[in-house]
Order: C-alpha cells, then sequence, then structure tokens
C-alpha cells in the first residue's frame, strides 16, 4: 500500500483534499499535514491545541514573516554586490509589501482553505497575505530552510523580483507626498474620521488638504489604509506638478 492510500486511510476525506491542495500550491509534499491546517485556522474559530493553547495562524505567520525577510535579504545581498543597507532595505520593502503579499496570496486562492466562523466576504484584503506569510512559516516548521528558500523563490523571487523594476516601484505615495508639500513649503493635513457607512466592518474616511484646499478623499478599514489611498489619489491628480518640481 502507498503512501497516498495509507494517507485516506488514516485522515478523513477533507484532510486528503487538503493535502492534495498543499501539495498543488507547495510543489512538494508536506509531511506533517496539521501544521499546515494550523496555517490556516482564523482566531475566529476558537480552537485551542492539545495543550490548551489558542490555535490559529498568528504565531505561523511571525515567523513567515521572519523567514520570507531573511531569504530576499540574502538574495538581493547577493544579486546587488554594491548596494548599501538603506538601498538594500528599501529594495526589500518593496517585494515584501503587504500589497504584494496579500495578492500573492489571492493568485493561490489561499482563502480557500481557511477556517472561520467570519464570512470570508467580510475578511479585508489583508487575510491573503497574513496566511501566505503563515503558510511560509508552516513549511519552514515542516521541511526547514532548503524547502522553504524553494517555495519563496518559486512564488516571488524568480517570477517578480527584477531589481530595474523594483527600483522604479512606490512603497508609499503618502510619504512621495509629505516629502513634496515639504519641499514645497505647502501644508497639509489628513483629517480622519470614522465612516458610519452601511458596512459591517468598520471604515474609516479621510480628506486630504493641501494649501487649505482638499485635494483628495478615500475611505478604507483602516486609518492608515485610508491615508494612503486618499494620497495615491493625490499624487495622480497632482503628478504634472511633482514632476515639474523633480526636474
Amino acid at each position: 500500500m502507498n503512501a497516498f492510500s495509507n494517507l485516506f486511510n488514516s485522515h478523513s476525506k477533507k484532510d486528503g483534499d487538503f493535502f492534495l491542495g498543499m501539495k498543488k500550491i507547495l510543489g512538494f509534499k508536506p509531511k506533517n499535514l496539521e501544521i499546515y491546517q494550523k496555517a490556516f485556522v482564523h482566531r475566529s474559530a476558537n480552537k485551542k491545541d492539545k495543550a490548551g493553547f489558542p490555535m490559529n495562524y498568528e504565531r505561523l505567520e511571525f515567523l513567515g514573516d521572519a523567514m520570507l525577510g531573511t531569504i530576499i535579504s540574502k538574495h538581493l545581498y547577493s544579486k546587488v554586490p554594491d548596494g548599501d543597507e538603506g538601498y538594500l532595505t528599501k529594495m526589500r520593502s518593496k517585494i515584501v509589501s503587504r500589497e504584494h503579499l496579500n495578492e500573492l496570496g489571492k493568485d493561490l486562492k489561499l482563502i480557500d482553505f481557511v477556517e472561520s466562523r467570519i464570512p470570508k466576504s467580510r475578511f479585508g484584503d489583508n487575510i491573503h497575505g497574513n496566511v501566505f506569510e503563515a503558510l511560509v512559516g508552516a513549511i519552514y516548521l515542516d521541511r526547514g530552510y532548503k524547502f522553504c528558500e524553494k517555495f519563496i523563490s518559486k512564488r516571488i523571487i524568480d517570477p517578480y523580483v527584477d531589481i530595474e523594476q523594483l527600483e522604479g516601484k512606490v512603497i508609499s505615495y503618502k510619504s512621495l507626498v509629505i516629502e513634496w508639500c515639504q519641499k514645497q513649503k505647502k501644508s497639509f493635513n489628513y483629517d480622519i474620521y470614522e465612516d458610519t457607512g452601511n458596512d459591517v466592518v468598520k471604515h474609516f474616511a479621510v480628506k486630504l488638504s493641501i494649501a487649505g484646499k482638499i485635494v483628495a478623499k478615500a475611505r478604507a478599514t483602516s486609518k492608515k489604509k485610508a491615508e494612503e489611498r486618499a494620497s495615491k489619489r493625490a499624487y495622480f491628480a497632482l503628478q504634472d506638478k511633482m514632476d515639474k518640481s523633480n526636474e
């Protein structure tokens, strides 16, 4: 009897489907399936492990974040021998940005595996990136550094890490807007307030004023996101002026 048959005899059909799903995403067979299952448990499920500790993906997310940073740092250190600490840090931030990790999680459809008492339609975008990081943490615990590096190379470095393109990628529109306002000696203000709309999840809205004039508005599920979204709209509205001032 082969290992695949043993899996179905010792686990439920649900575990078998999960095993196949993980194998397809990872590109190799998981050894300890329970570690990967933990990577997809949302805290709302209120699960506990055998020792009675809360069981959810957050601890694995912490570990995966560290592994991502280490492996991407190693890659940049090797590929850009003339890059100083500041340059390497900036490039790493672009590669492992929350927006990028969210997109990776979406592409892999990781949310399909999430166990939660909250309807998946109510999750914000960050769930995708959080679970991606948790998956990286699970790989490290299950198969070690080499397999972790292999997965990150396959899913992030090989398809997405182009040094020249990354050099021109914007990390924070808010930083760009603030820097421009300071150079031009223009006052700016982010007026943030809670949005009492009909959404189930609480939203925040922001009005960005420059030199006393409202130039952009935005709303999001956090103050930080709302500020960044408004800043992006302001950047594109003022792009011609910003580009001329940088010439």
